[in-house]
């Protein structure tokens, strides 16, 4: 049976090579962006997310399958907050109840390595509170700071994002709906939203060195594209909760074996 998709940040990066990936595999997708989109929103407002929600419902004629949650920004700015964290909850939530009546339902979730470096517990926790003029004033206010503390904010948002996953996943409307969620965490995958921070030898050493990816270096959207199809498809029955990093082994460079112990 045809399986019915959402892909958010669908026009670029990771989102247009998931949306790809999604109907060479013959599935119906509605993608949704802020420009070239079967649905064209601005996921960074409440309203915009409200006109999503709207447009998609009417597209999908209220059955969808699955959601997949690419869109994001990569700025250190206020914004990021809220494209990042509640454009991706807020939308998820609102679409919750349909996405509930299908035999198959799951979400997937693009978030970052950047989920595992220095954050802002004070912006984290307001996003988590689902406190979102809050968390956009205390974005600000680090952004006002400069450059250091404006850094924080994009790890901030995967962090919470992270966060609020494994809340939510064993949930009653989740997992009591039989939906399994989950996230993806990429290291530099090369698509227009880091081609800056790699667009020479000193970018690139600087960025390796911040995230080392031992394991085949760089990602392809592409390849990242296969987990976040995978976990959104009928073969991920159990998977829940997770954030899982396909990241070249930033992670286990990084933080080593000692989160086990």
């Amino acid at each position: 049976m045809t399986r019915n998709y959402v892909v958010t940040g669908s026009a670029s990066g990771i989102g247009a090579a998931t949306v790809e990936l999604l109907k060479e595999r013959g599935a119906k997708v509605i993608g949704v962006d802020i420009h070239n989109a079967d649905v064209n929103a601005d996921l960074s407002t409440s309203l915009g997310r409200k006109e999503a929600v709207s447009r998609v419902i009417d597209l999908s004629a209220g059955k969808i399958d699955g959601i997949i949650a690419c869109a994001g920004l990569a700025h250190p700015i206020a914004k990021t907050v809220s494209v990042n964290f509640f454009g991706v909850t807020e939308f998820l939530d609102a679409l919750l109840p349909t996405l509930s009546k299908s035999s198959a339902p799951r979400v997937s979730i693009t978030s970052s390595m950047a989920s595992l470096m220095p954050n802002s517990p004070e912006l984290v926790d307001a996003m988590l509170a689902k406190n979102e003029v809050g968390a956009v004033a205390i974005a600000q206010g680090l952004v006002d700071k400069g450059d250091a503390e404006a850094s924080l904010i994009y790890g901030s948002t995967k962090r919470a994002i992270g966060r609020w996953i494994r809340r939510e996943c064993i949930k009653q409307e989740w997992a009591g709906a039989g939906i399994p969620l989950n996230a993806v965490g990429p290291g530099i995958v090369e698509t227009h939203m880091v081609a800056d921070m790699i667009a020479t030898a000193e970018a690139r050493a600087a960025i390796d060195k911040m995230v080392p990816m031992p394991l085949n270096h760089y990602l392809k959207a592409r390849q990242v594209a296969y987990l976040l199809v995978w976990l959104a498809s009928e073969e991920n029955t159990h998977t829940t909760g997770q954030t899982i990093y396909i990241d070249g082994g930033s992670d286990a460079a990084l933080r080593g074996d000692n989160i086990w112990a």
